[in-house]
């Protein structure tokens, strides 16, 4: 429940709504607007390849060997960039903050990106969708990109003076998600209809587990 709704202080109640889609309450590192549906995936880890191994340390021993790093460093993170977008993924989920070459080479190549997801909001996109983490730089690196997202949209949403990024989902089994937008004049009064929206949510769902039986 804590990820499907987002309350507004300072508005009237009676601007409270149910949004189809996922309040994401953190603006788009970047944003390239898309029309239609699009693939979204979910990263875990850096786009940046790293120069070297895991534990491993990458001596620079020249000017020109620094400059050739970054070269490299460039351009692997736009094969990466251009996979995606051949692949009609134009939005990146990620729970790490990515580096500014990704940032670039995403506003080139009209890939959205959403970082510093949290654990709980990186489980609900899983749930939701089904999708694993996507991994850049793995075994199958050059295949096709099966973990991808079907998403109907992906715009920003301003609640109050917070920008935030609205991603519609399809989700498994045609399930569409929706977000509750609570608003009212103070945070204490919002806090009040969260928990008395929460109880009656349990309630109905031991409701239904006792029909079920």
């Amino acid at each position: 429940f804590a990820e499907l709704h987002a309350a507004v202080a300072g508005l009237p109640v009676e601007s409270s709504r149910v949004l189809p889609g996922l309040v994401l309450r953190r603006d788009f590192a970047a944003y390239c607007p898309a029309a239609g549906e699009l693939r979204a995936v979910l990263v875990t880890e850096p786009l940046r390849p790293p120069l070297s191994a895991p534990g491993g340390e990458f001596a620079v021993g020249s000017e020109g060997q620094y400059g050739a790093s970054r070269r490299w460093v460039a351009r692997r993170t736009e094969d990466v960039m251009k996979r995606l977008r051949s692949g009609n993924v134009k939005l990146l989920l990620s729970s790490v903050k990515q580096e500014e070459v990704v940032i670039y080479y995403a506003k080139l190549h009209g890939v959205s990106v959403v970082e510093c997801l949290s654990s709980e909001e990186v489980a609900l996109v899983r749930e939701i969708t089904g999708v694993a983490p996507y991994a850049p730089f793995g075994d199958n690196a050059r295949g096709e990109i099966a973990d991808a997202a079907a998403a109907t949209f992906c715009r920003p949403l301003l609640l109050g003076s917070k920008r935030c990024a609205h991603i519609g989902f399809t989700g498994l089994r045609a399930f569409r998600p929706h977000c509750l937008l609570l608003c009212g004049p103070v945070d204490s009064v919002n806090e009040q209809h969260a928990a008395a929206l929460q109880g009656a949510f349990t309630m109905l769902q031991q409701l239904f587990k006792t029909v079920d039986r």
